[in-house]
């Protein structure tokens, strides 16, 4: 993609699992919800299908024969359970640190979330970066979840930002799958469970520990070559 020329260039950021330690809490959540549903669902199944949104994850999970009119049910379902981890939720360190330094060197910080908009609301109190965030999105910005890239259009959108301009930072394969989709390279952070191996084979450029470890590597990192390109 060409670039559009108007010189912002931005960063998108993933938040559950990249930002904000949640990843297997969802797997409990989405384990819950299975069973009160008589689904007999391993937990590991579960985590390695986090980063999906909760439409494509059941499917990835159950498979095309299942009760699709269930659908619905186990996605609010897993919602309201994990809506009762909200106050346990905690940032990975370095998160806020992370964003704010982005902005201080005039990256666009856009949040490409697929959290519902209270559920984003309480994510952004965690993080405690909002000086720092430009934009960010919520689950009724896409029609389609991850691995679909719909989510990343809408955060381009809302930080208008031009995807040769942009680079995305996200913990799953699918986030890396999503991202190559719009020929956007990815940093991968490992905070979320999946291993550097993992997320170099869908694609990944550059891998961390988290997000500290890209604060401390921000200048000779993708982000850094983003930052000081003309």
């Amino acid at each position: 993609m060409s670039s559009s020329g108007n010189g912002k260039r931005g960063v998108l950021f993933d938040v559950d699992g990249t930002l904000v330690d949640s990843n297997y809490l969802h797997a409990v959540c989405w384990w819950q919800a299975f069973r009160r549903m008589e689904h007999d669902v391993p937990m590991s199944a579960i985590h390695r299908g986090i980063g999906m949104g909760g439409d494509k994850l059941v499917e990835h999970l159950l498979g095309e024969d299942r009760n699709k009119e269930e659908d619905e049910k186990l996605d609010s379902t897993h919602g309201a359970i994990f809506s009762t981890w909200w106050p346990s939720l905690r940032a990975f360190d370095g998160a806020g640190d992370l964003l704010k330094a982005c902005a201080c060197k005039d990256l666009t910080v856009v949040l490409a979330s697929s959290a519902s908009e209270a559920e984003l609301g309480f994510l952004r109190t965690v993080i405690d970066a909002d000086s720092a965030i430009s934009g960010a999105t919520s689950s009724g910005d896409a029609d389609a979840s991850k691995p679909s890239p719909d989510i990343l259009e809408a955060a381009l959108e809302s930080g208008g930002l031009d995807a040769a301009d942009t680079v995305f930072v996200g913990d799953s394969v699918w986030d890396v799958k999503a991202a190559s989709k719009l020929s956007i390279p990815t940093i991968g952070l490992t905070c979320g469970g999946t291993s550097e191996a993992e997320l170099r084979e869908a694609g990944a450029e550059e891998v961390y520990e988290d997000p500290r470890a890209l604060l401390a590597a921000l200048d000779s990192s993708l982000l850094g070559t983003l930052i000081s390109r003309n």
